[in-house]
């Protein structure tokens, strides 16, 4: 359904100008989507006229209709076009009484349901929360954790999970993949796997990468991949798990992926794994009396590690 032409949301109240906002509260906002048919998270501008369907593009469409406000979110990590998400967070200042308003009443529940009668199935707002103090969706967050689902067996993914389940060409040995997803865990310069950004680290703590066979009777040779760090760079997810799958298929050797730590450009010899298996599953915040210092030492250390990508002879 296309919030915007949605009949039940109706256009009898005006918007209320943001120079009238009034007092604003932060709301957290849990979020799922099976991001086959989004062109990722972040809105785009347009191409030739044309609406370029994003999740963040309809979710602050969504809100703007029923909130009579325009909803800015901030995310805790984008993921890409056919990229999934259980778990991800973001947040929005608006005023206060944008919430007192009939429809919503000042309950945020009443808003996700409201949301769930204008959103097309493949997005939900899950839970809305008013944000304590210092919540910053993005600049909170101590870890992200994501899933990667992928079968090497012959006939494919079964087809009613074919949407989250990537098919790989190539038997692996499950412990040679979980050899090389090891190697990779700690603190590391992953600008060999990262499509580079302009001014942007790539340098990340890798908390976790586990592997596990989850094959049963109707998914056999199912693998489920699950990895956790503070931050991801841009494709570093996807390309940290085909590395380990070529690995674990014996097309790179076992030392292969300790090597590739060492280079400091993206590597033209690391594929992607497809999109459609990973998943954005759980965002950890500290507590909340930490939430304000976690955002600032986070924000400093990327603006930090900008200033350092634009000095003379730096490798970012």
């Amino acid at each position: 359904m296309n919030a915007g032409t949605d009949a039940s949301a109706g256009g009898q109240e005006p918007g209320l100008p943001s120079e009238q906002a009034g007092e604003m509260v932060r709301l957290r906002f849990d979020i799922a989507y099976d991001g086959t048919e989004f062109h990722g998270w972040a809105r785009q501008k347009p191409a030739d006229g044309q609406e370029i369907r994003t999740v963040q593009g309809v979710l602050e469409d969504a809100l703007s209709l029923v909130l009579r406000y325009p909803v800015e979110l901030t995310v805790a990590g984008r993921t890409d076009a056919g990229v999934h998400a259980t778990g991800q967070v973001a947040h929005a200042d608006v005023p206060r009484a944008s919430l007192e308003r009939r429809s919503i009443e000042g309950d945020a529940g009443r808003l996700v349901r409201r949301l769930a009668k204008l959103l097309d199935p493949d997005v939900r707002v899950l839970r809305v929360t008013e944000a304590p103090e210092g919540f910053d969706a993005r600049f909170s967050a101590l870890s992200r954790t994501y899933r990667y689902r992928v079968t090497t067996a012959e006939p494919g993914a079964l087809p009613l999970r074919v949407r989250d389940t990537a098919v790989w060409p190539k038997k692996v040995d499950l412990d040679a993949v979980q050899q090389a997803a090891t190697t990779l865990v700690g603190l590391h310069d992953f600008a060999a796997f990262c499509k580079p950004r302009p001014h942007a680290t790539t340098i990340r703590d890798v908390h976790s990468f586990t592997w596990e066979d989850v094959s049963t009777d109707e998914e056999p040779e199912l693998f489920e991949a699950t990895i956790t760090a503070d931050a991801f760079c841009w494709h570093m997810v996807r390309a940290l798990v085909a590395s380990c799958l070529d690995v674990g298929a014996g097309q790179q050797p076992a030392d292969w992926v300790q090597g590739l730590l060492l280079i400091d450009a993206r590597s033209p010899h690391i594929r992607l794994a497809p999109a459609r298996g990973l998943t954005l599953a759980r965002v950890d915040y500290p507590a909340d009396d930490e939430l304000a210092a976690r955002a600032v030492v986070t924000r400093d250390r990327r603006e930090a590690s900008e200033v350092a990508s634009r000095a003379p002879g730096s490798d970012n």
